[in-house]
């Protein structure tokens, strides 16, 4: 705690703020008094000989309400100090500040920050929050103990002044989500997450959907120093490339086989919706049925009766046939090869899916397949349903990175990932599912999924539509924070939420491993490509005259 011998006091308290969770100070600080920092007051319990509690606050507004005439300020030729010091100021910051301080509260080791709801008396001492008691309060776990993801610095105070460390239990079981403008960070921040998560005092089993090729250089992480365990621990990472991508037809459902096939009419989707049925009655305990099932039952489902009373072929099964192919084609749904989630995690392994070549349908269709099937897997696990031997066996908890999330859940499309996204965000908390959410459209994400991530991080936005969404979307931020997105630059980010004590303005730091999705440098890429068409053609104009007077004749006819 603070002493009143070594506390820096910037202000003195004037009265209550607009709202009765405000307070507002004056003074003539310029340096310590930026929008977002930290400062407390003391208040005695009321018992007698009570404890003195320090109440924390965070700076939201600042106005100048004293200072030099304005006429000084439009003379470029007149120095202001100098007409200060005329005119009787004998400070040499002449101006007086009010600064609104909204109350965070004291903070209690066991229950988090507590709200006494009693503002400061006017002419009480406003002080600078320190480092050491920022560290503490504002992280739930400090930095390198089990549980805890060192993200970075507090953005206002000196490089690793004010370590920033999440609590991982909260994060990866109440859900988070990274919302960022392009070029804000978004993927390197995510990278620093799963870092972390692979240290050895978390070893968390993770599965990152990448739509881009970007996590990759994750592999990196095997191998290097700073992931090595005392007790041998070293992390794994196995990115699979869409070549390596199958799953199990017999895993989708009726609306992701609708979803792989071109335009259907009402008829084809009722014929193959009882097909579907007819294969899932005729295989019921046999689970591995393939396209082929699926054709002969179609042609099972349409058939007509005739006038007579005999069954004959209807129309649409060939048409439907021939869809079905199409999707037997597809490298990425097989009859019998299939993910399975023990194939997907496992402690200490980060597990990359790349689709960067793969078809926005085919990506959600893939992606609803091995979410439901995690779900269920960790499910039956928990209310031990199934045992070790099952290809489906999950019996830990497991966290789920969805890259370009908006894609996945968008706010006003159709989407096969939707609806099992809503499930895991609202129930896998129960039985240790966790997602992580990264999107640079906050506007386009279904809103209902967006606000079951209980973790923000939130970079710079610049559009007006997802500034405005997130004002409704994410909560725990305080409006206060939000104001501050235009003005965020590259890795500086916001965290509010289930994972850390209050809302902070924090500095990402630097990767371990190399990111993968650094912008391409087209200038220089275009002048590497000229200089070397430039030197193969000095090549050939320097290249031996006789050499050059050999090529020009065949069996002694020029070929000028």
């Amino acid at each position: 705690m603070n002493s009143l011998s070594t506390a820096i006091v910037i202000g003195t308290v004037k009265g209550p703020g607009e709202n009765g969770n405000q307070y507002v100070f004056i003074t003539a600080d310029n340096r310590y008094v930026k929008i977002g920092e930290f400062v407390y007051y003391e208040v005695q319990e009321t018992e007698a000989g009570g404890e003195m509690r320090q109440i924390l606050g965070k700076l939201s507004a600042r106005s100048l309400i004293d200072h030099l005439p304005d006429r000084i300020f439009a003379d470029t030729e007149v120095s202001p100090e100098a007409v200060a010091a005329l005119i009787g100021f004998t400070d040499t910051n002449p101006e007086i500040y009010e600064v609104t301080v909204d109350v965070i509260g004291y903070f209690d080791d066991r229950l988090g920050f507590m709200n006494p709801r009693r503002t400061p008396n006017p002419g009480a001492k406003v002080y600078l929050a320190d480092d050491a008691m920022l560290q503490r309060v504002l992280n739930k776990r400090q930095p390198g103990a089990i549980g805890s993801a060192f993200i970075g610095g507090l953005l206002l105070r000196e490089v690793g002044a004010v370590p920033i460390a999440l609590d991982v239990k909260e994060l990866v079981s109440t859900h988070m989500t990274i919302l960022a403008g392009t070029g804000s960070g978004k993927s390197y921040t995510a990278g620093v997450l799963i870092e972390e998560l692979l240290l050895p005092h978390n070893r968390a089993a993770v599965l990152i959907f990448d739509p881009h090729g970007e996590y990759s250089t994750l592999s990196e992480m095997q191998g290097h120093p700073q992931f090595q365990g005392e007790d041998g621990y070293s992390p794994k990472v196995k990115v699979l490339t869409p070549d390596d991508i199958r799953i199990r037809t017999s895993s989708l459902d009726y609306a992701d086989i609708l979803t792989l096939l071109p335009e259907m009419s009402d008829r084809q989707q009722s014929i193959l919706n009882k097909a579907y049925a007819i294969v899932k009655k005729h295989r019921k305990g046999d689970y591995r049925w393939d396209v082929q099932d699926l054709i002969a039952a179609v042609y099972e489902a349409d058939t007509q009766v005739d006038d007579e009373g005999n069954e004959k072929p209807g129309s649409s099964a060939p048409a439907l046939e021939w869809k079905l192919e199409r999707l037997a084609r597809s490298p990425y749904f097989h009859p019998f090869q299939h993910l399975a989630p023990k194939d997907l995690f496992e402690p200490g392994q980060a597990t990359v899916l790349q689709m960067n070549e793969i078809s926005q349908e085919e990506q959600q269709v893939i992606c609803a397949a091995v979410l439901r099937q995690a779900n269920q897997a960790r499910m039956n696990t928990q209310k031990e349903l199934i045992t070790s031997e099952d290809e489906n066996y999950l019996p830990y908890p497991v966290f789920i990175i969805v890259e370009e999330a908006h894609r996945f859940a968008p706010a006003h499309e159709p989407s096969r990932c939707k609806a099992v996204l809503r499930t895991i965000l609202s129930e896998g908390r129960k039985f240790g599912l966790g997602m992580g959410l990264i999107t640079q459209r906050p506007g386009k994400i279904d809103s209902d999924v967006l606000s079951q991530c209980m973790s923000q991080f939130i970079m710079r936005i610049v559009n007006p539509v997802d500034q405005e969404s997130l004002k409704f979307g994410v909560e725990a931020a305080g409006r206060d924070l939000l104001k501050e997105l235009p003005s965020l630059t590259k890795g500086q980010v916001i965290i509010s939420g289930a994972c850390v004590n209050t809302p902070v303005l924090c500095k990402v730091r630097q990767r371990l491993t190399k990111h993968g999705g650094e912008t391409l440098d087209a200038p220089s890429e275009w002048q590497r490509h000229f200089q070397t068409h430039r030197i193969q053609d000095r090549k050939i104009q320097e290249a031996p005259v006789a050499g050059r007077e050999r090529s020009q004749t065949i069996r002694g006819v020029s070929i000028e």
